[in-house]
């Protein structure tokens, strides 16, 4: 292959887009970055302008071709976050902001259809058995499925919903925007909770989950696999991008399933941890199987005919944003001005002059609600343990072990899952960069930790060889090999016992206030 020769990777975050171009081998040769905006409403809302996605897109798609204009683009490949909601009319306009992964809205309506006269965990025995068997797994009470935004608007914004033509993934939304076509993968639809994925090389929704939700198929797109070639770049598509049109696109995949790709990880039971804005913990395995009641599931995964474990921590480096641009650098009247570019830098380094336990200072980092392993979106952040000692060293340093001791707290229901205990990780995401929060990751979880070779391009790594094996020149068993590591962080003996105690009080400090947690936040 050309040297010249890439697949154009565009990766939607929350925080907004990156386009880049990937080699054959996996290295990412050239990147652009765009933020967009995130509105936070009352109630659990949280939306942003689908407008915005696009616009920054074609923003930094331009900057990049212009800087490689004689690139050859074999084709194009989109990851993006997951369980977000697009409705479209059916010219394919939006009709409203997107209602994305971070919204518990939807809460009210999400409990009412998971309701029964004998009941489970909160679930109604015989739709949940119907929700495990055919899907594997159900729609979560906080409301951040895709199912719950689309009840939400069926219910309280009507005329929307009426004249909705298809719901869309964010994922499938840019696709449509770069093709003209309305489709979703098998993968990304999964949130949706009405498709059989029972025979995970034939998936397709099923009649009786249709009637079970209320939605109907006309209102959903149509699916294929994430390495299928859902169509061409549009004529408009490539002048808003500065691309040629008729470049492939394939269907591509949801940002936890590319991640997983871009890892490394990607043999059964191989597991990476990904501590970005929020976190996730997870494996390829070669089964389906549930576990309701610490929210996790086995679900369709982006490379065909393999299921990864889908789980998530909602806030996890959000957490060190919130420190950075709420506390130690707020826009308000005391003036600290604004963060410096290389604020994250400054204030790891000063927890690294903080002993590990940080004297004994602890963090829940439950920001925005929790996800896993435990259900619970009334659960909020807090420093406990505070003393007139406590410095902000302290404090960022108990954030950093904070977020691991929520990893720690999943690792032991991931392990049970698959019946196995981990070698060790892979670790991605922008949390990875960082030297200090990998050995700490090492020592409270006591698993070796692998670096991840530019672990902040891990979705668009993995997007571009998903696109590469799209057209038949890569192959999912050549990854493994193509994925550098850094650096390997084993576990430090002196430090395990001080995590051991504390990941306890973690725990214990949950348990002893959630219920006050649900009365101040309900």
């Amino acid at each position: 292959m050309a040297e010249n020769s890439f697949v154009l990777a565009i990766d939607l975050g929350t925080s907004g887009p990156k386009v880049a171009l990937v080699a054959r081998n996996g290295r990412v040769v050239a990147s652009e970055i765009e933020e967009t905006r995130l509105l936070l409403l009352e109630g659990g809302g949280a939306e942003q302008d689908p407008a915005d996605w696009w616009d920054g897109i074609s923003r930094a798609c331009k900057r990049l071709m212009a800087g490689r204009p004689h690139a050859k683009l074999e084709a194009v490949a989109v990851t993006a976050q997951w369980s977000g909601t697009v409705p479209v009319d059916v010219t394919g306009y939006p009709l409203m902001n997107a209602i994305i992964w971070m919204d518990s809205r939807g809460s009210r309506q999400a409990t009412k259809l998971n309701d029964g006269l004998i009941k489970i965990e909160g679930y109604g025995l015989s739709k949940i058995w119907k929700f495990l068997r055919l899907t594997g797994g159900a729609p979560a009470h906080s409301g951040k499925d895709s199912i719950a935004h689309i009840l939400y608007l069926k219910e309280e914004y009507p005329e929307i919903y009426a004249r909705t033509f298809k719901f869309l993934e964010p994922k499938d939304y840019l696709n449509l925007k770069l093709t003209g076509k309305f489709a979703a993968s098998f993968d990304s639809i999964a949130l949706h909770w009405v498709t059989d994925n029972r025979n995970i090389n034939s998936i397709d929704y099923h009649p009786s989950l249709l009637t079970l939700t209320g939605l109907p198929r006309d209102k959903l797109p149509d699916l294929g696999r994430a390495t299928d070639i859902l169509g061409e770049v549009s004529e408009h598509a490539a002048a808003d991008l500065g691309i040629p049109a008729g470049v492939p696109v394939i269907y591509g995949t949801p940002d936890l399933q590319s991640a997983a790709v871009g890892s490394g990880a990607v043999k059964d039971f191989e597991g990476h941890l990904y501590i970005g804005t929020s976190s996730w913990l997870t494996c390829h395995v070669p089964f389906k199987k549930t576990d309701i009641l610490h929210n996790m599931a086995t679900l369709p995964s982006g490379i065909p005919g393999r299921y990864f474990i889908a789980n998530e921590q909602e806030t996890a480096g959000y957490c060190l944003t919130y420190l950075r641009d709420k506390i130690f650098y707020a826009d308000d009247a005391l003036e600290t001005g604004p963060a410096p570019k290389d604020a994250y830098a400054r204030m790891t380094g000063l927890a690294a002059t903080i002993p590990p336990g940080s004297d004994g200072l602890l963090f829940a980092p439950w920001m925005y609600g929790e996800r896993t392993p435990i259900e619970d979106h009334s659960v909020r952040g807090a420093f406990f343990n505070q003393s007139l000692s406590t410095t902000r060293g302290h404090m960022v340093r108990a954030v950093l072990e904070g977020v691991a001791f929520n990893s720690r707290w999943l690792l032991g229901y991931v392990e049970a899952f698959i019946g196995r205990k981990f070698e060790s990780i892979n670790m991605i995401g922008g949390g990875a960069r960082s030297n200090l929060w990998c050995q700490i990751v090492a020592d409270v979880l006591d698993r070796t930790i692998k670096q991840v070779e530019d672990p902040v391009q891990a979705n668009t790594r993995g997007i571009g060889l998903l696109g590469w094996a799209a057209i038949g020149k890569h192959t999912f068993e050549e990854i493994s090999a193509n994925i550098p590591i850094t650096g390997t962080f084993t576990p430090i003996p002196a430090n395990r016992s001080v995590y051991d105690k504390l990941f306890k009080e973690f725990l214990i400090f949950y348990k002893r206030n959630k219920q006050s947690y649900a009365r101040l936040n309900a």
